[in-house]
């Protein structure tokens, strides 16, 4: 996935490199942000239809998330695909795509 190259690439050209409970840390917490966001922006939950995110912070999460498959030696791309065959799956067999049924 060209992405994870460009975030590899970032974050050894800027010395960004950690070991993979850091990155999962960070993963966490850019997607706590998001959450905040969208509780923020709902009234925290008063108002779904106001939800909003702003398109840095889903980039922070991404980057963190990228980041994290690099340093667990996870290609991002394969990664996904593999997931997408997962859900086309369950909605095969149970019209679902959630994995509690």
């Amino acid at each position: 996935m060209n992405e994870q190259e460009r975030v590899a690439a970032f974050v050894a050209e800027h010395g960004l490199e950690t070991d993979l409970a850091h990155r999962v840390l960070d993963v966490e917490s850019e997607l706590g942000e998001v959450a905040k966001e969208v509780a923020t922006s709902t009234d925290y939950g008063s108002d779904p239809a106001a939800a909003a995110v702003a398109t840095d912070e889903v980039g922070d999460a991404l980057f963190a998330l990228l980041a994290l498959a690099e340093t667990a030696d996870v290609d991002a791309g394969d990664a996904l695909d593999e997931s997408l065959a997962k859900y086309e799956a369950r909605i095969e067999s149970s019209g679902d795509a959630r994995s509690d049924r």
